[in-house]
């Protein structure tokens, strides 16, 4: 979603809890303003933690394939 679009919940979300009759949906309301308004605080934050972070993991470097090895040099560990 974009942050007009979050906008425009938020605003909903106002007018339904301003006509909201049940305690219960009130409360549900309030708690989707509250993370509506985290959300959108950390937008503007969100562009800086992208450009710090590589978006690829680091690759270890190619020695060719992994292989499993016994290291347990106990003769009960080797199959006979």
């Amino acid at each position: 979603m974009t942050k007009e679009e979050l906008q425009k919940v938020r605003e909903w979300a106002d007018r339904e809890i301003a006509a909201a009759e049940l305690p219960s949906a009130w409360y549900q309301l309030m708690k989707l303003r509250e993370a509506l308004d985290a959300i959108l605080g950390g937008i503007g934050a969100l562009p800086v933690i992208v450009s710090e972070l590589s978006l690829e993991a680091p690759r270890p470097p190619a020695r060719g394939h992994l292989r499993l090895v016994d290291t347990d040099q106990s003769d009960s560990a080797r199959p006979e």
